[in-house]
């Protein structure tokens, strides 16, 4: 299907903004190559800002695009279903970001056996420093990627996985975002406390953006960048010896352990 847009949005909420703005910062395509359509004022004005056409209609969206990026709530697939089965092409491939609805699943609600490719960004990708997962689907054909892996690698980092494994993914990075802030909600609370004051939220922020940038680039593996800064008998030493007594690393893995399980249940 070659379609008037390369890409149509069915959604345009901050997730599918971000996607957007990546592909045109990173060149992947330009504004008119792309469509979007959302009921919400607001999220038409900011991606009319950006240079997209924004419609009121799913169906021409579907309609008019080789590729559509299903970013909307997974509870409003069945709604959309029919439009996809009506408006969309034998040659359409359609990327989903919805959380916890297999390749499987959109195929069954639409009753065809659609090309779909399926990711699972995070929300960093709002300033570009996202991680996403992507799988393909059994009815995708060689290089329905292609475009997807070139959309979330401008705005972030992009593996593809088996299907298996995204709710991993989900549990990992797509979760992950929350459990930083969380330590952070911790850390500041612990910089009040202590005296730090107005301070204490650059303190911690800074300290925590320094060492994702440490774990990135260093060649050494997160326990090793750890024991660099734990000297025997000292301050972090002290701060650790408290930690593993309450067994944090431990719930700290069942706690990702739980996020996959319940994408699973949610999968159904």
């Amino acid at each position: 299907m070659s379609g008037t847009y390369e890409l149509g949005f069915v959604g345009a909420g901050n997730m599918a903004e971000a996607i957007a703005r990546g592909a045109i910062e990173g060149g992947v395509l330009s504004a008119g190559s792309m469509i979007a359509s959302d009921p919400s004022a607001p999220r038409k004005e900011v991606f009319e800002k950006l240079g997209i056409k924004v419609v009121a209609s799913n169906a021409e969206v579907i309609a008019s695009s080789g590729q559509v990026m299903l970013a909307i709530k997974p509870q409003m697939l069945g709604a959309l279903a029919g439009d996809l089965a009506e408006h969309g092409g034998d040659g359409q491939v359609l990327i989903s970001i919805m959380a916890g609805i297999g390749t499987g699943k959109i195929c069954e609600v639409i009753g065809n056996p659609a090309r779909v490719i399926r990711v699972m960004p995070n929300t960093p990708m709002m300033v570009g420093l996202g991680m996403s997962g992507l799988a393909v689907g059994e009815h995708a054909q060689e290089g329905d990627e292609a475009l997807a892996m070139r959309l979330f690698g401008a705005a972030g980092e992009v593996v593809r996985v088996e299907e298996g494994l995204m709710d991993a993914v989900t549990a990992v990075s797509g979760s992950g975002p929350a459990y930083v802030y969380y330590l952070a909600e911790a850390m500041q609370k612990a910089a009040g406390e202590l005296g730090l004051g107005e301070h204490g939220r650059l303190f911690v922020s800074q300290t925590i953006l320094g060492a994702a940038r440490m774990l990135v680039d260093s060649p050494d593996a997160a326990a090793e960048l750890r024991r660099k800064v734990t000297s025997p008998g000292g301050t972090t030493a002290a701060a650790f010896e408290h930690m593993e007594s309450q067994k944090v690393g431990d719930a700290i893995v069942d706690a990702v352990k739980a996020a996959e399980a319940r994408g699973r249940e949610l999968g159904g």
